[in-house]
């Protein structure tokens, strides 16, 4: 039974994390045409939940000017706003235009908002941001994203896929990465480094991660074929002594900061350097006669293309990228989550379940979350 309020996280404006309200009777959103409404099973945290509430995205004028995602284009972000984009969950009721046999699907939401029918990434927004996410019990998403997805994955695992595994896969399409290139991968142990290293190996690529010190065994447990630690030698004599006689054909770089003007160093002649993030710095300095002395591509990306996610999906279904869960919360502890997220101690994903849908007495892994039996149709 659709109940006509919700248990909801409600972000109200920019700011710390008394910013978002957790809320027992948020009304239930209703699916309008070409819509569909989801019973919330499970919804992964990203960066961009942080940085969307904190306003920490600057302005092309002043970096450190509070603003939300998304430069250059309108603001869509209004509060209050329910955040959210990696969404799991089954369909319960949908809009007119919609086919009701869809009632009962298990479903993952494509987050991303293409507000054109091409595949420019020029006026995309995300569900979470441009309209109300899965931060509930409940949310209304186009009929379009959300996808069928029938195997033996758990709803918190299909939850670790979207916003990072799409971000890595739309990488590596702009800068055209190939069988047998090397790519090196910052911030390998988060969700869209971890995404990078399966999807090189899915492409036959050759991925080397740079992680803290600490993540070396499961992060070639995933496919790094070497390890190098941030904040140790030489990024060039650690990849020199790892990989002999190879060089770098394309930097994935979603940490910025200090570490940027080595990362450009390591680049082979013509080689292509790619961003995503900027975790550990938005503002980096740039020696431009290294990129025109030695014929380098830049190149920028935010989310991913409808292409990049049904390549995705292809990947999903036949198990040549698997799920990197590392905890779960019940969506009242969403204060928590974040403050772990912030941290940055963990490995893959972190995923918020509704509250009647968690166990708190159970060991919060993959394996032994309790999730209820699906609804019926």
């Amino acid at each position: 039974m659709i109940t006509a309020t919700m248990n909801a996280v409600v972000l109200t404006g920019h700011g710390g994390l008394d910013k978002l309200e957790i809320l027992s009777d948020y009304p239930t959103p209703t699916a309008g045409p070409g819509e569909v409404l989801i019973e919330v099973r499970a919804c992964g945290l990203n960066n961009t939940d942080i940085w969307v509430r904190e306003g920490a995205y600057g302005t092309d004028e002043n970096p450190d000017e509070v603003a939300s995602w998304r430069r250059g284009q309108p603001n869509s972000l209004t509060f209050p706003r329910i955040q959210g984009g990696d969404i799991a969950g089954y369909i319960v009721e949908v809009g007119p235009g919609v086919s009701r046999s869809r009632r009962g699907e298990r479903v993952m939401v494509d987050f991303s908002l293409y507000n054109t029918e091409t595949e420019s990434m020029a006026y995309i927004d995300y569900i979470g941001h441009g309209r109300d996410g899965g931060y509930a019990d409940y949310c209304v998403v186009p009929a379009e994203n959300a996808y069928v997805v029938d195997n033996d994955l758990h709803e918190t695992e299909l939850a670790t896929f979207c916003c990072a595994y799409l971000t890595a896969e739309h990488m590596l399409d702009r800068v055209r990465v190939k069988k047998g290139e090397t790519v090196v991968v910052t911030g390998a142990s988060g969700g869209v480094g971890s995404g990078l290293i399966q999807l090189c190996r899915a492409r036959g690529a050759i991925p080397v991660a740079i992680s803290s010190s600490g993540y070396e065994e499961r992060l070639t447990s995933v496919g790094a074929e070497a390890v190098l630690i941030r904040n140790s030698d030489s990024l060039s004599l650690q990849f020199e002594s790892a990989m002999p006689g190879r060089s770098v054909d394309v930097i994935a770089d979603l940490v910025g900061g200090e570490l940027f003007p080595d990362l450009i160093n390591l680049l082979k002649p013509e080689g292509r350097y790619i961003c995503a993030g900027a975790i550990a710095g938005p503002v980096v300095p740039l020696d431009l006669r290294t990129v025109y002395l030695k014929h380098l591509e830049l190149h920028g990306s935010s989310q991913g293309s409808r292409a990049a996610f049904s390549n995705l999906l292809g990947y999903i279904r036949t198990g040549k990228v698997q799920p990197l869960l590392d905890r779960v919360y019940a969506l009242s502890q969403i204060h928590r989550a974040q403050q772990d997220f912030i941290s940055k101690q963990f490995f893959g994903k972190l995923v918020v379940v509704p509250d009647r849908f968690y166990d708190a007495s159970k060991p919060q892994s993959t394996t032994e979350v309790l999730i209820r039996e699906p609804i019926s149709n």
